[in-house]
């Protein structure tokens, strides 16, 4: 009977005890989740893939850098830094990975594109979302203009700083006015927004428009084209491609030993390192070299290269500064509150840049204003070596002037936060 009469209870008792237990983990799971939760989670949205592929890549390894750096120095507010990085592919993929990132992954903010199709479709994940969008590659006009979010910040130099800086050069070398210039445009919206800007700067400037051929970005043989310079004979030929394009375009213009000068309106270090020594050649505008000799530019380049064992790229530069911006911002503002993170950047903060002068936000367009630079082959090319066949210009404007002269006025690209 008593072994009966115990036999009954232990179904009670067994309830009682997976109750407490449960009761317990109960009590404990909002430590748990906390403990797990308390990083600061960061979405990186990079193409890792197809033409920009190669520049995605260093983009990772930029953005990589700078969080072992911040969680090395003690985090933001005490907090470590977790990257979540994807391949944003297409604007479509790129706003469905930005929308999973900030429901399910509850990022903080979100860092990186180079596509500018993608950088909008991710903004206006941002915007809904009110989460600080920090693009580090997308260089499209319009989005500091007709599309322009009061969550996105401009790491990248929009196509008219660009267009402005190899245009002080072409300016220089009197390869402008009443020269007849013919061009090649990558054919999308990146491509279609850097021609309008080069036409722009053309017809300001006197030059002779030709013609224009839009290239598809999966394009990697370019002889038609090539054999139409020679038939067509320009004063100039002008580059309006992006990623791989450029890298097989400029391959190419030289094997087929073609006597015209040829220019860039954008360039990227994965497009000189890829064309080569024998095949690199004219002159281009860049945001960034490993050549550029401020101290904290050389600093950068040294732990780069300890930590990856190689040269950095221009596009490790911008989200590699995107994410230490954001720590230092939360550091100084002393919170993670993203209408105080605004303000703060829309401030006049000045940030090391690593160039030889600061950089800050506009706060009307959020662009980041800074130096930049010309590149073109080093005359003694024999001596050359693998990473420095190519030269840096000084930086662009000069040091007596105003960072403001190469972006467009608030009259030429109007932004209104909505």
């Amino acid at each position: 009977m008593t072994e009966k009469k115990n036999a009954s209870l232990m179904p009670g008792r067994r309830r009682l005890l997976q109750s407490s237990a449960a009761v317990a983990v109960g009590l404990a799971m909002p430590a748990f989740v906390r403990a797990q939760s308390d990083a600061i989670r960061i979405g990186h949205l990079t193409p890792r893939t197809g033409f920009l592929g190669p520049m995605g890549e260093y983009a990772v390894l930029g953005a990589t850098l700078a969080v072992e750096e911040v969680n090395a120095a003690g985090g933001a507010l005490g907090r470590k830094f977790e990257l979540l990085s994807e391949d944003s592919v297409n604007p479509q993929t790129a706003s469905t990975k930005a929308q999973r990132m900030v429901e399910r992954d509850g990022v903080h903010s979100l860092v990186g594109e180079i596509s500018s199709a993608s950088g909008l479709a991710i903004s206006q994940v941002a915007q809904r979302a009110r989460k600080l969008f920090m693009q580090t590659g997308c260089n499209s006009d319009e989005l500091r203009g007709a599309n322009c979010s009061r969550y996105m910040f401009h790491l990248e130099a929009c196509n008219t700083m660009y267009v402005r800086t190899i245009g002080q050069a072409l300016l220089r070398d009197g390869m402008v006015k009443d020269k007849k210039w013919m061009a090649f445009t990558a054919d999308y919206a990146f491509g279609h927004d850097l021609f309008k800007r080069t036409k722009h700067f053309m017809d300001e400037n006197g030059a002779i428009f030709v013609s224009n051929d839009m290239l598809p970005t999966d394009a990697t043989e370019f002889s038609a084209s090539l054999l139409k310079v020679r038939q067509q004979a320009p004063d100039l030929v002008m580059s309006n491609l992006a990623g791989n394009q450029t890298t097989n375009f400029t391959k190419q213009y030289n094997e087929f030993g073609i006597d015209i000068p040829f220019a860039g309106a954008d360039m990227n270090m994965t497009s000189i390192w890829g064309a080569g020594k024998n095949g690199f050649s004219g002159t281009w505008p860049i945001i960034w070299t490993h050549q550029v000799q401020a101290a904290s530019a050389q600093d950068f380049v040294a732990r780069f290269q300890k930590r990856f064992g190689k040269l950095p790229e221009n596009q490790a530069v911008n989200d590699y500064l995107a994410i230490k911006m954001l720590a230092l911002a939360m550091n100084e503002a002393k919170t993670d509150d993203t209408d105080k993170l605004i303000a703060y950047f829309e401030g006049g903060k000045k940030f090391e840049v690593l160039r030889g002068r600061e950089g800050y936000f506009r706060p009307w367009d959020h662009q980041l204003l800074y130096e930049m630079y010309t590149v073109q082959p080093v005359q003694d090319m024999k001596s050359a070596d693998q990473f420095d066949f190519m030269q840096t210009s000084d930086p662009v404007p000069a040091a007596s002037e105003s960072l403001e002269v190469l972006a467009p006025t608030q009259q030429e690209n109007m932004c209104t936060f909505a």
